[in-house]
């Protein structure tokens, strides 16, 4: 037996984690198990010795996996193996990757990969919150250059009180649920979901959690020492040529600070006059059919500078690229009922961002089956996110959803669940496509979202908008300031990604990401403070648009009616086979699905026609119905017989109309009065107590004629 070496963490409550290398994965350059209770996660992470030709990026690749055995199951499909990642491991992976990626040295390039995956499971410790803290620990143990190590924990707010990584079991009464990831320094990456807590709550809970995570980053650091790997690996990954870096700094910088200092609101004029530098550059320095272009030397160095000039004319001048004041939202319109199809839809436009979304509302059929490793159900409530290339002036083909795609799409979908209706008998797919993007495209979805679900005539609780917060600071002094409603360019060159969700009354959602160190708790405040007042902005342009929900959905939305029956009439309305209900839903144009509870059943009947629901509701309560002693019904002849009729009351429910109950006078023969297949109004007189049969009269409903 190997005996691995140890780190264990406390959690002060009774439980702990325990980081474990040396056992297994020793190829890899760094591997580590973690666990907590049951829960065992194995992270490993490999990087090339050098990097590709003409990689100016860190190349990192971050894949969480989730094993089936870990929870003793099998996969579904034919293959009955692990396939695709779902959408849960997507966004595990994010979370890691934007944690870990802004450590890495500005000049290391080489391929790298970090492995994630779950090999044990139980059901109250959550992978997620220990998958950062896996892969973190991976890297502190190899030799490959980085700036960490970081810990990521989940931190949740459970009748009042702050809790670390609490139990599965917990969570679902928590109304704060946050993943924060940090250094020992700093706050590197926050995700979540909230019931409108204030941005006091929120900074409250980031300070909680970054607490635990000092002490889990300390004992990585103790673990690296534990098996020497305090000593990092030395590469070269650029060529650099100072004399040209210099010569484009020289020739470029005013220019790139004329560019910045401009304010043109229009990107795609922007994006040409900053080419345009390195274009004339090019052709100033290189005249000769005999030069060799460094072009990519030149490209590098040149987006130095601009990062450079657009950073300064902000910090000295206080000017933005579309000469918007700090705290200034871009100019927004909104537009409901824009699409006769769909049952809601909404356009949001914010400066050069704009969303269309639509509402379909479906019945229990469209439900989303998850069929994950650790949670298997149903979801009722989708928002699906898409980023097609013209959003952005690309030419290139749509080549399906990304890991950006479903990120974005999930980050609108918990900021606005939370105020979908406690009691909603639909399905609801909440669909945005952008058709154009320079910055907040998530938050335009969660803008447009909204209406559209106000405009479907969902019930919603109250309006939600989203804002995405930028920040610029300088190096040198503790200067900065904080941007409102940011454009790409001032994400791509900026320090911070801060995005808020909310209502009038507090914060719903929230994902930010820091690429700088030493971000104070004072700055994240004003950032803060400054997205509620942009957020209540934004809120005051959509209730000018659309106030509150409609009062009834669009009359070609399907309708949903839901009635409880007895449990053991469930088998009476599918019939032998389905047959009853198929030839039920046939005749009336419905769609009909029933689920079992443990007393009862619940049928809900859809259908855009009203008449159908009727029609079908009707034949369903009839067949449940439990016939009544002296109730008139209306019924059809099935059969005769010498003795009388067998006249079906209700669906499947035949009594016997005896000769004598026929008529008042005395009858030789039953098809004097009666034809098989007649309607023919009877009287329940009658239930034997044993053989549960029907006895009906007709003659009692006739007029008792006078003696002679």
């Amino acid at each position: 037996m190997i005996k691995p070496i140890e780190k264990s963490i406390d959690l002060g409550d009774g439980r702990s984690i325990v980081i474990e290398t040396g056992k297994l994965a020793k190829q890899a350059d760094g591997s580590v198990v973690v666990r907590m209770g049951n829960t065992y996660l194995l992270a490993t992470v490999v990087s090339a010795r050098e990097a590709k030709p003409d990689v100016d990026f860190m190349p990192l690749s971050v894949d969480y996996r989730e094993k089936f055995a870990a929870a003793g199951r099998f996969p579904g499909g034919f293959q009955k193996r692990e396939a695709r990642p779902s959408d849960y491991e997507i966004l595990v992976s994010r979370l890691v990757d934007r944690a870990l990626r802004p450590l890495f040295p500005e000049d290391y390039h080489a391929d790298t990969f970090v492995s994630v995956s779950l090999i044990s499971a139980d059901s109250e410790s959550t992978p997620d919150a220990l998958a950062g803290l896996a892969a973190s620990a991976a890297l502190a143990v190899s030799d490959i250059p980085f700036g960490g190590p970081i810990s990521e924990v989940r931190v949740a707010r459970i009748n009042g009180e702050l809790k670390i990584n609490p139990p599965a079991s917990e969570l679902k009464e928590a109304d704060l649920d946050l993943i924060v990831a940090a250094s020992k320094e700093n706050i590197m990456m926050v995700e979540g979901e909230m019931d409108e807590v204030s941005e006091a709550e929120l900074l409250e809970a980031m300070k909680f959690a970054h607490e635990a995570i000092k002490v889990q980053c300390e004992a990585q650091i103790e673990l690296a020492e534990m098996v020497g790997a305090t000593q990092k690996r030395e590469y070269s990954h650029e060529e650099n040529d100072e004399e040209l870096r210099q010569k484009v700094w020289d020739d470029t910088y005013d220019k790139a600070r004329e560019v910045a200092r401009a304010a043109n609101p229009n990107k795609q004029e922007r994006t040409e006059a900053f080419d345009k530098i390195v274009e004339d550059f090019i052709e100033n320095n290189y005249n000769s059919e005999e030069d060799e272009i460094p072009e990519t030397l030149i490209k590098r160095y040149f987006h130095d500078v601009q990062k450079e000039a657009v950073r300064r004319v902000m910090l000295d001048e206080n000017v933005r690229l579309d000469g918007r004041a700090m705290d200034e939202i871009r100019p927004i319109w909104c537009e409901v009922d824009c699409l006769p199809g769909p049952h809601g839809a909404a356009i949001f436009t914010r400066g050069e961002t704009q969303s269309l979304t639509t509402v379909t509302l479906g019945s229990k059929l469209d439900e989303k089956i998850v069929d994950d490793v650790l949670v298997k159900g149903v979801d009722r409530f989708l928002l699906h996110y898409n980023f097609p290339p013209f959003s952005t002036n690309d030419p290139k083909p749509y080549r399906g959803v990304g890991r950006r795609e479903i990120g974005h799409g999930n980050l609108a979908h918990r900021a606005l669940k939370r105020m979908m209706p406690d009691e909603l008998p639909y399905v609801v797919r909440v669909v945005s496509d952008i058709l154009e993007s320079n910055g907040s495209s998530s938050m335009a979805t969660v803008c447009a979202g909204t209406m559209a679900l106000m405009d479907a005539g969902i019930q919603f609780k109250k309006p939600v908008s989203g804002i995405a917060m930028g920040l610029i600071t300088d190096k040198d002094s503790d200067k900065y300031v904080v941007l409102s409603d940011i454009l790409g360019d001032e994400d791509h060159l900026g320090d911070m990604d801060f995005k808020v969700t909310g209502t009038r009354d507090g914060i719903t959602a929230t994902q930010m990401d820091i690429k700088v160190d030493g971000l104070s708790y004072e700055v994240l405040e004003k950032a803060l403070d400054q997205a509620r007042r942009g957020r209540l902005h934004i809120l005051d342009k959509i209730t000018e648009t659309i106030s509150e929900p409609r009062a009834d959905y669009k009359p070609h939305a399907p309708r949903i009616v839901s009635i409880k029956i007895p449990k053991e009439m469930i088998g009476a309305v599918i019939g032998p086979g389905g047959k009853i209900i198929q030839e039920i839903q046939a005749e009336t144009d419905t769609s009909i699905v029933i689920d079992e509870d443990e007393n009862y059943g619940t049928v809900d009947i859809s259908s855009s026609d009203k008449d159908g629901i009727d029609k079908a509701l009707a034949r369903i309560q009839a067949i449940v119905a439990v016939p009544e002693i002296g109730k008139i019904y209306s019924g059809k002849v099935k059969s005769i017989v010498p003795f009388g009729a067998f006249v079906e009351i209700l669906p499947g429910k035949d009594g016997l109309l005896h000769i004598s109950e026929i008529e008042w006078r005395r009858l030789e023969k039953v098809e004097d009065v009666l034809k098989e297949g007649q309607m023919v109004d009877v009287k329940l007189i009658d239930v034997d107590e044993r053989s549960g049969k029907l006895k009906l009269s007709r003659k009692v409903l006739l007029p008792k004629p006078e003696r002679k």
